[in-house]
Order: C-alpha cells, then sequence, then structure tokens
C-alpha cells in the first residue's frame, strides 16, 4: 500500500500543476484580451473622428453628415489663390511656421546654454534650478499665458510678434532643459577638460567637444519645441499680435472659423493633408531607424 501511494503521489502533483499552467495561460490570454480591447477602443476614440473629417474632405458640402457626390473642391479651392478663405489658411499657415521655427531656435540656444551652467552647478542649486525648471511642465497653460499678459501690461508691451514669440519660449524652453540634461550626465567630463588641457579655450571645447556630443538631445529638444508651438493655442491667442492687424496662426485661426459657426469647406482638406503629412514622415523616420538597426 505504501508503495501504491508514492506511485500515485507524483502523477496527482503533475495534475495539479498542469491545472494550475492551464489556469495561469487562460488569465494570461483574459489580460491579453482585455489590453487589446482597451488598446483597440482608444485607437478608435482618437482616429475614428480623424478618418470621419478625411470621408468628408471629399465632398463640398459646406456641413460635415451631409453627402454632396464625390469630388475634389476642398482641395482645388484650397490651392485657388483667390479663394478668400485659401488666402487666409496659407496666411496663418506661414504665420504658424515663422513663429515656431522662430521661438524653437531661440529656445533651444537658451535651453541647451541653461542645461549646460545647470549641469555644473553644485547639488543644491541644482536641485533648485531643476525643480523651478519643471514648473513651467506641470504648470496650467492659461496660468502662463495669463501671467504673460500682466507681465506685457505691467512693463507697458503691447501683444506684438515679440510677445508671441516670448510666449512659445517660455513654454519650450523648459523641454530643451530636460532633453540636454541626459545627454550631459552621459558625457565623459574628462574630454572637455583634455580638450582644454590640449590647449582649447573654454568656448572652443565647448563648441567643438561638448556640443557635438550634446547634439541628439539637441535636436531632439528642438523638435519637441517646434511640436509644441506649432499646436499650441491657449499662449498664441493671449500673447499674438491684436492691434492693427488680424494676425492668426492655424490654430487660432480654426478656433475663429469654429466660433462663428461656418468653418470653410478648405479645412477640411488641409487637415487631411496635415494628418498624411505627418504619417509619410513617421513611416520614413520608422524606414530610416529600422535600417540603422539592421546595419548595426
Amino acid at each position: 500500500m505504501e508503495k501504491e501511494i508514492q506511485l500515485t503521489a507524483p502523477v496527482s502533483t503533475m495534475e495539479e500543476t498542469n491545472i494550475s499552467l492551464k489556469r495561469r495561460e487562460k488569465g494570461e490570454k483574459a489580460k491579453k484580451a482585455v489590453a487589446l480591447t482597451f488598446v483597440w477602443i482608444m485607437l478608435l476614440v482618437m482616429y475614428l473622428p480623424i478618418m470621419y473629417l478625411i470621408v468628408y474632405s471629399f465632398t463640398d458640402a459646406k456641413v460635415i453628415g451631409q453627402w454632396n457626390g464625390f469630388n475634389f473642391d476642398c482641395y482645388s479651392t484650397l490651392f485657388n489663390g483667390k479663394n478668400i478663405y485659401a488666402k487666409e489658411i496659407w496666411e496663418a499657415t506661414w504665420n504658424t511656421v515663422w513663429v515656431a521655427i522662430v521661438a524653437s531656435l531661440l529656445s533651444t540656444v537658451l535651453g541647451t546654454a541653461g542645461a549646460i551652467g545647470m549641469h555644473f552647478l553644485g547639488k543644491k542649486f541644482k536641485t533648485v534650478f531643476n525643480f523651478a525648471n519643471e514648473i513651467p511642465i506641470v504648470n496650467a497653460e492659461i496660468v502662463m499665458a495669463l501671467s504673460l499678459v500682466i507681465l506685457f501690461a505691467f512693463l507697458g508691451l503691447p501683444t506684438s510678434a515679440f510677445s508671441l514669440i516670448i510666449g512659445h519660449m517660455v513654454l519650450t524652453i523648459p523641454f530643451v532643459v530636460i532633453n540636454v540634461q541626459p545627454k550631459l550626465e552621459q558625457m565623459d567630463p574628462s574630454l572637455y577638460e583634455a580638450a582644454m588641457d590640449l590647449g582649447a579655450s573654454r568656448s572652443g571645447a565647448l563648441f567643438k567637444v561638448m556640443i557635438p556630443d550634446l547634439m541628439p538631445g539637441i535636436f531632439s529638444g528642438f523638435m519637441i519645441s517646434m511640436t509644441l508651438s506649432l499646436d499650441d493655442f491657449v499662449i498664441t491667442e493671449f500673447t499674438k499680435p491684436s492691434e492693427g492687424t488680424d494676425f492668426q496662426t492655424i490654430s487660432t485661426y480654426v478656433q475663429g472659423t469654429l466660433a462663428k459657426g461656418s468653418v470653410p469647406i478648405q479645412i477640411r482638406s488641409f487637415t487631411t493633408l496635415i494628418f498624411l503629412l505627418i504619417v509619410a514622415v513617421m513611416i520614413g523616420y520608422t524606414i530610416v531607424n529600422n535600417r540603422k538597426a539592421k546595419k548595426i
């Protein structure tokens, strides 16, 4: 009897183990199913309105939801120089682009300089400046916008292109700093010291040794600055020129047309083209990165 018990005991243990493994597999499958369901729901919430807009960019109906037949009127009138709405859209686009480029370049220069300066500070001062740099990142944009307006009013400065660029710089500089800082931490400090030992001046060691090593972080900071500036509405609405000019960026122009209740049909084709451009850039970026990874 003892031998029989000893022989049957391992079998029962194996059965229990198999049952527990099956339960784990079922649990993992259920978790994956829930996760995939959640992902698909989020993708639908994000992209279904965009797809809806793209579909109705191929009809000239003034109200989205009505269908006047398949045509390219939204696109043809967008590139018609005589169309007043097309002129306003392209003017707003130009304003958006040049403000973003100027603000991002200045933010990249100042943010990089600030990150380098903070890197060589003592631990206490570094902690204080890091905390101060993170406040604009988590702070509400409406608070920043109102603070800037009050500051300009206190200084007696009217809202202008200058105030708009300053506002965008306040928004984007902290993001440049947090992108450059990790590269500074990874950098070998002996390189800078070795350059100075070999006769380079401080500025020479900075621009010939340190800056090239920080370029990936500087470039990513510039790109994030561009993205934030191109997409910003709140700070732009509060700090854009308001006297004697009808200055608009893409975001303020779209909001203004929505407030009037009559959105030009050209907006649908314009936003579709922006979306397709972004998709093309992302696909190209992914292909380039995959090719680089294969070479490595």
